[in-house]
């Protein structure tokens, strides 16, 4: 059996459940991909698919661009219980044939997002000479770094501090509390830094707040220097009820619901529909204490790598956070990235299960795709075209029309 083109189209406008799954290596499938592809290797399924599809019932659309996987995938996927498997009529090569739209990189609909907000919402940002000259004139700023801690302590802006994403709101007013003081979030390229500004200033901080310009890519490209191996992260301060407070706030101008255990549990006899239920705290906060059930998804990245935690589109969402903020702030980036987002209130008084959530083994580097965005051993021309391709995704969403996105 095979699905075309028009019906996984058809699926997306609609809203219906469905996986678009690229069973290539991952070096090519940032070369091409629909929008909201995501990718499993052949290699990978049987370790993969079962985590990452929890529904064994949704319809899974599979290719690959003539390699002669996407019949195997479509296999070993039914044999792992699959029920609803298709090959994508004509592959990749389909795709392109009908007219549609296809994206470069990793991540794609999410970095596509990211530079949707900056161009509807304006959100400020200075470019790297500007910020070095505050930090050699010891302006009154806080330079915080929204990636993963392990990004941060590869390499880092000068001064600059780690505050992953989904924590924003809850730490920068630590780093921060002189409402004078200027905040600079940076990335490694822009996706993080936008979003990392945006929310800031969608929960309504007196500080004046800057993304830092293309990130590490725009600092490297600048000629400027790099640190290697910063440990400097804030902490959590006392101001928790006033960063739910905002949090919650921006979450409801965003559409987020919030449900109870009980509202919960309805939602997970609900068998016609695929639910991720993710806590979005950091790694070893979750190990400490978490809700069964519940994957840990920092919630930064949970924006930033949203096919890669929930490939399903048209899925529901549920999140978790003993605090409240990080999942409000992350919950108001999904519902605007189109999805079915709900917050659970509560639940975290109970017996709560401890360690990983049992994810699957990292892949090793084989297949992998080097980001531009990498370290600062990439050549320039590289960097700047990764630059050049983000600056065009505005209008590329555009012409492929299935996103759905929005932006409060």
């Amino acid at each position: 059996m095979t699905i075309t083109p028009a019906q996984v189209r058809s699926a997306l406008l609609a809203r219906r459940e469905i996986a678009i799954i690229d069973v290539r290596d991952e070096a090519p499938f940032a070369a091409a991909h629909p929008l909201f592809a995501a990718q499993i290797p052949l290699a990978r399924i049987a370790v993969e698919a079962p985590w990452r599809l929890p529904r064994k019932d949704v319809t899974i659309a599979v290719y690959d661009d003539g390699e002669g996987l996407a019949g195997q995938a479509v296999a070993q996927l039914r044999e792992l219980g699959f029920t609803r498997v298709e090959e994508l009529e004509g592959g990749l090569g389909g795709w392109r044939a009908a007219g549609y739209e296809l994206f470069e990189d990793v991540n794609s609909y999410s970095k596509a997002f990211g530079e949707l907000v900056e161009h509807r919402r304006g959100t400020p940002s200075l470019p790297a000479g500007d910020v070095q000259a505050l930090i050699d004139e010891k302006a009154d700023i806080a330079i915080l770094d929204a990636r993963r801690f392990e990004e941060y302590a590869t390499m880092s802006i000068p001064t600059g501090r780690s505050v992953p994403g989904a924590e924003l709101v809850l730490r920068a007013p630590v780093a921060a509390p002189d409402p004078d003081t200027t905040i600079i979030v940076n990335c490694a390229g822009r996706t993080r830094s936008i979003i990392g500004a945006q929310s800031l200033i969608n929960a309504g901080l007196p500080n004046r707040v800057f993304a830092l310009r293309n990130g590490t890519i725009g600092w490297t490209l600048a000629g400027q220097h790099l640190e290697h191996g910063r440990q400097e992260s804030i902490e959590v301060g006392d101001g928790v009820d006033e960063a739910r407070a905002r949090a919650r706030e921006v979450a409801y101008r965003a559409g987020v619901r919030r449900i109870d255990a009980g509202q919960l549990a309805d939602l997970e006899a609900e068998s016609h529909r695929t639910l991720y239920r993710f806590d979005v705290r950091q790694p070893d906060v979750y190990a400490a204490g978490h809700l069964s059930g519940f994957r840990n998804a920092p919630g930064g990245q949970l924006v930033q790598e949203t096919d890669h935690f929930a490939p399903v589109r048209g899925a529901r969402i549920v999140l978790a956070d003993d605090l409240g903020p990080r999942a409000d702030m992350t919950a108001s980036w999904l519902a605007q990235l189109g999805w079915d987002v709900l917050v659970l209130e509560g639940g975290f008084d109970g017996d709560l299960a401890t360690g990983s959530d049992g994810a699957p083994p990292p892949r090793g580097p084989e297949g992998r795709y080097k980001r531009p965005y990498e370290g600062t051993d990439n050549p320039a021309a590289a960097m700047q075209a990764y630059l050049d391709w983000e600056y065009g995704l505005v209008a590329q969403l555009e012409r492929d029309g299935t996103h759905g996105f929005f932006v409060i």
